[in-house]
């Protein structure tokens, strides 16, 4: 099985991943979108849709039902997991630092207090941030959470 990282990495994978997504809260047979569908929305060949829906069959990223001689393909979300477990970390880490510099865009009418403030508000906020993500790891399965 290919790294899910070099399977999200391409274009058109994403775009494809995107129609899913997009078509997910249908009121008739959630989620499932046909290759035509796929094909005419993104103004692919037919040929470049189904390769590339072959990798994220073979990925775990989408499933098929077969009808006849018609595909119809759904998001499958656990393997995302292991991106959003890799991201978590990314997302909380200098938010601390992201905030020191809103603060210095913001310009000088701040005191230097203020700022110390905002810095100690943005830490505690990403600590908190983190403590949750490894709370919710440790407690719930690795299902995907809607």
């Amino acid at each position: 099985m290919a790294d899910i990282f070099d399977v999200v990495a391409d274009t058109t994978r994403r775009d494809i991943l995107g129609v899913l997504l997009s078509h997910h809260a249908a009121e008739t047979t959630p989620g499932e979108v046909s290759v035509s569908a796929i094909v005419a929305e993104l103004g692919l060949s037919q040929p470049t849709v189904s390769k590339h829906l072959k990798v994220l069959r073979e990925a775990g990223l989408v499933g098929v039902r077969e009808e006849g001689q018609h595909r119809y393909y759904h998001l499958d979300y656990a393997p995302l997991e292991e991106i959003e477990d890799w991201l978590i970390p990314f997302l909380s880490v200098d938010f601390e630092q992201v905030v020191a510099d809103e603060v210095a865009l913001a310009g000088d009418g701040l005191k230097n207090e203020q700022k110390a403030f905002a810095a100690a508000i943005g830490k505690a906020v990403a600590d908190a941030s983190h403590q949750v993500s490894a709370a919710v790891k440790e407690v719930a399965p690795k299902a995907w959470r809607k």
